[in-house]
């Protein structure tokens, strides 16, 4: 859990960084911005707002050793030594620019602030921020004159929403620190270039990335399953997943044979989780804690719905031996039968 109510903005530095392909440029600061009250404070609910609620976290990575991830080798430079942190500003602005290839990406400004009392996980730690403001709004400015009023507009960031950002703690250095990563505004391709090409991070494999794994690993199986199993049969794997992940810790062992019972299809699972983990470069602990929060954002979905033609929508939240389908040959349609004791 993040907590950044004590959260103090020591120094903050702002770049433009600009689309590369379409030659926008890189207009870099030389010095800190100079911060008031007022602007400290607007500047913290800017940056702050939105990873409050964060709860997935993820750390620097390289395929083989992750002294050679670029913005990892940055940061820690900062934390080691607080005296080149506007140097380093520069660096990580200028590694962005070469990562902003992709037509869709937008051009903004970057912040990149030095935070410290931060508390990550009940810890206090200091925290590098980088922001990027890319989306801009219009704002009415009303301006007294001797005869009564005037009306301008200025355009600027809205502080009400940031559009992409991400606070790196001074915590487990060896493993790539903790970071937390938000995008608001690139959901295609060209969002990859955040996390991926340019701050290169992976999930951390804590119980909340554990229990998310596990439960979209269950979606996947499930949903590529034969039609012939039935959306009620499907509807009721996911019931059990769920059920299961609800446990204070999972064994995959036990958690297949009480989700799939039969052996085949115990077996199938186990084969498909390893194809499943190679494809998305994760790995799901075979015993791992769980995380309730996380089965609360992932749990629903349309595995667990059926949709009747344009009629009819069943929610299966379990009692699949009370529900029968079939097939009615004189009106060339199919049908469930539900039994039931009481109706509310």
């Amino acid at each position: 859990m993040i907590q950044l109510y004590d959260a103090n903005i020591k120094s903050c530095m702002v770049h433009f960084v600009g689309n590369k392909a379409n030659d926008e440029g890189l207009k870099v600061s030389k010095n800190p911005l100079v911060l008031n009250n007022t602007t400290r404070n607007a500047l913290s609910n800017y940056f702050y707002k939105s990873f409050t609620v964060k709860e997935d976290l993820y750390s620097f990575y390289h395929q083989t050793n992750i002294g050679l991830n670029t913005i990892y080798c940055y940061i820690r430079e900062i934390f080691t030594n607080n005296a080149v942190f506007c140097d380093q500003s520069l660096n990580i602005a200028r590694y962005l620019y070469e990562q902003s290839t992709h037509p869709k990406i937008k051009g903004g400004e970057l912040y990149i602030a030095h935070i410290d009392n931060c508390i990550i996980n009940g810890k206090y730690a200091e925290a590098i921020g980088l922001f990027k403001s890319e989306s801009k709004d219009t704002f009415l400015m009303l301006h007294q004159n001797e005869v009564g009023f005037e009306l301008s507009s200025q355009s600027g960031a809205s502080i009400n929403k940031l559009d992409k950002g991400c606070l790196i703690f001074n915590i487990e250095e060896d493993d790539g620190y903790i970071v937390a990563i938000v995008d608001n505004t690139n959901k295609g391709s060209e969002a990859k270039y955040w996390t991926d090409d340019f701050l290169h991070v992976r999930p951390r494999k804590d119980s909340f990335n554990q229990t998310q794994n596990m439960l979209s690993l269950c979606k996947s199986f499930v949903s590529h399953l034969p039609s012939d199993n039935g959306k009620v049969e499907k509807a009721t794997y996911m019931n059990r997943s769920v059920e299961a992940l609800k446990e204070e810790s999972v064994n995959i062992d036990t958690f297949a044979e009480q989700v799939f019972e039969t052996p085949e299809l115990i077996s199938e699972f186990k084969q498909y989780k390893e194809s499943y983990q190679k494809e998305r470069d994760i790995e799901i602990d075979d015993t791992f804690t769980t995380a309730s929060t996380a089965i609360k954002r992932r749990a629903t979905g349309t595995m667990t719905t059926i949709k009747l033609d344009k009629n009819f929508d069943i929610n299966i939240r379990g009692g699949e031996q009370y529900i029968e389908r079939g097939y009615d040959p004189d009106r060339d349609m199919s049908y469930y039968k539900f039994f039931f004791r009481e109706e509310r």
